[in-house]
Parts: structure tokens; sequence; C-alpha cells
């Protein structure tokens, strides 16, 4: 099986193992890999092109690393499967405290009786993902458990991304009179997964939205006055905004009507009774950003063909205090909360 992994990944170097952790100045870290893969780091890191420019950084360096797992239900679904799906997770959780991904490694759990041909399919989607992201993946594992004992197959990565001098997004960062931007429509993945496990089909099909936003964070951290930001996957949207607007002690100000949903998830989500602000994405981000750089970025993001439909969603205020609040298409107010529950289980 190793063997089989390596026909896809190359493991350029061994990787030192370094738990659980957000944003940690990891310098002497990053010096050995950076001393272990000079000509790796400078096809990709952007910032990093030569010895010289290197080691005036390397006392600054800042790492960001992140670690997830990848369950899905089915592992093929319209417009992805989970192996794409764990590389893209991966990407977005390190490029949305601003950090640029560089490697990953990849823990696969495989049933026993898992087909030879999928898992190939998911090895190969793995390698084209990690490709359109500009990231290597430079370690991995496998182990089997016996039939009955799991689902097919589940997927760990964790990775490593570099953060610039200075960049520093968070929602300690929100500020009254931000404004909040979603870079796409909402609800297309957990949708898509939902009509693969039930059988489900619509005309025009919603396929997923997995895909990398690193190159587009990229471009609006270039042009500056982006405060925070979050992708909202399980939960949605809803939950996101919930969270920051707890961090940041602010109030968010949505309109429904400024929401992107795409009408194959309005029809699906009023047949099937769910909320679309509640269904998980992998492909959008949600920024908030300063007031007098919203049209700019909002811009930026739209010429990003990942960006195409973004739109200023609302505003932040002082009070009340965490709270969400969605001015509705008829003129009246709803309070968001998070989700509680599931619902949909094991879309990620």
């Amino acid at each position: 099986m190793h063997k089989l992994i390596r026909e896809y990944f190359v493991p350029e170097f061994e990787m030192k193992s370094l738990g659980d952790a957000a944003i940690v100045d990891l310098s002497q870290i990053a010096e050995d890999v950076i001393a272990r893969s000079e000509a790796t780091w400078q096809s990709n890191t952007h910032g990093i092109a030569s010895p010289s420019a290197r080691n005036d950084k390397r006392n600054r360096l800042k790492l960001a690393f992140t670690t997830d797992s990848y369950v899905v239900s089915p592992v093929f679904f319209p417009g992805g499967n989970i192996g794409e799906l764990a590389v893209y997770g991966t990407v977005n959780d390190l490029s949305m405290v601003g950090a640029k991904p560089l490697c990953m490694s990849a823990g696969l759990i495989l049933e026993e009786g898992f087909l030879m041909k999928d898992l190939k399919k998911i090895l190969a989607s793995m390698a084209d993902a990690a490709k359109r992201s500009g990231v290597k993946i430079i370690a991995g594992d496998t182990k089997v458990v016996n039939r009955g004992k799991g689902d097919g197959i589940f997927i760990n990565t964790s990775g490593i991304g570099i953060l610039d001098d200075g960049v520093n997004i968070s929602p300690s960062n929100i500020k009254s009179g931000d404004k909040i931007i979603v870079s796409g429509t909402i609800g297309n993945h957990g949708v898509a997964v939902m009509a693969e496990r039930n059988g489900l089909s619509f005309n025009p099909p919603v396929l997923s939205d997995t895909a990398p936003l690193n190159k587009m964070v990229e471009e609006i951290i270039g042009y500056g006055g982006v405060h925070a930001m979050r992708d909202p996957t399980r939960g949605g949207l809803a939950t996101t905004l919930k969270e920051m607007a707890l961090e940041s002690g602010l109030c968010f100000n949505i309109r429904e009507a400024s929401i992107p949903v795409p009408d194959g998830v309005r029809g699906a989500s009023e047949l099937l009774g769910i909320d679309p602000l509640y269904i998980a994405n992998e492909g959008i981000l949600i920024a908030v950003v300063k007031r007098d750089a919203a049209e700019s970025l909002l811009a930026i993001l739209r010429k990003n063909p990942l960006g195409k439909d973004a739109n200023i969603i609302g505003e932040v205020s002082e009070s009340p205090e965490g709270k969400v609040l969605l001015k509705t298409r008829i003129g009246g107010t709803r309070v968001i909360d998070m989700l509680s529950g599931e619902q949909l289980p094991r879309i990620c």
C-alpha cells in the first residue's frame, strides 16, 4: 500500500510531529524544513526566492499548522470525492488564518475489501488537488481495518503554511462598520452529498463547490483591509457568522436578499425542509473587511473564477453583542443562532 502512495505522492523528507496547534512561532523547525527542501520552497513560497532573502526573514518566520479528518459518505459525490476534499480542506484551513499552504501529510484508514480502482481514483484526485493548490504531499500512511469495522475509507490530512510578516487575520480585528463579504453561492456541497446519499437528482444538477481558496486569499490579503476570514463548512454560513460574532463581541447584520443561493440549493432546501444558511460549503469564504476597502476587495474576488458570485451581505455594528441578525426579504428580523445537532451528518 505504501508503494501505491509513493506512486502518487513523493515523500521528499520526513516531517517532525508538531502536535495540534493553530498559529505558533516555530522558527527553528521552519529553518530545518527550509534547509532540507530548499528547491521545493523556492518554487512554492513566493516570498522566499533566494537564500539571502530566506536568511533575512528567518528570525520572524511564523508557521500555521492544522489537522483534520474526513469521513464523508458517500466518498464519491457530484463534483468531487473524499480525496480532493481532504486536500482542499487543509489548504483552506491554513488560508483562513492568512497562511500560504506549503506541504501536508495524508493518513488513510481503509476497510478490508475497499476496491483498489476506487483507491487509485481517490489518490489520483488528491495528487491533482495538491498540484492545483501548489502544495506538496510529503508524507503518507495507511492502515487497514477488518471488514465491517470501517466505512470504506477515512482520510486525515495535516498541513503547514507560512505567514508573511505583518499578516494578522483574526476575529479580534473586526470593528464596527466593517463589511461582510461571502465569496460565492452557499449550500452546494451539502446538497450535492445529500442528493447522492439519498439517490436524488436535480435539474440542473447541484455540484459540490470543493475548491482551494489559497490563491484567491493571497489576492485579497495583498490588497489589504481584510480583518478576518472563515470558510463556512460544517454548520454553514449561519454557524460561522455566529462564531465570529461571539469571538469579536460585536453584532453581525446580514440581508437575506444579498446572500447568493443557487436555484438548485433553494429548491432542494424547500423540498427537504432544511435551511440553506446551515448547509455546509467547501469552496467559499467569508471575509470581514474594512468598510473603505469593501468594494475594491469585492471587485478582486469577482475577477477570480471561484469568486465570481461574491457579494457584500451585511455590516458589523456595536450591539447587540455577539448576535447575528438577518433582515428577511419581507422586512422582518430573524435572530440567527448556531446549528443545533447535525442537519446533514458526514458531509466532510
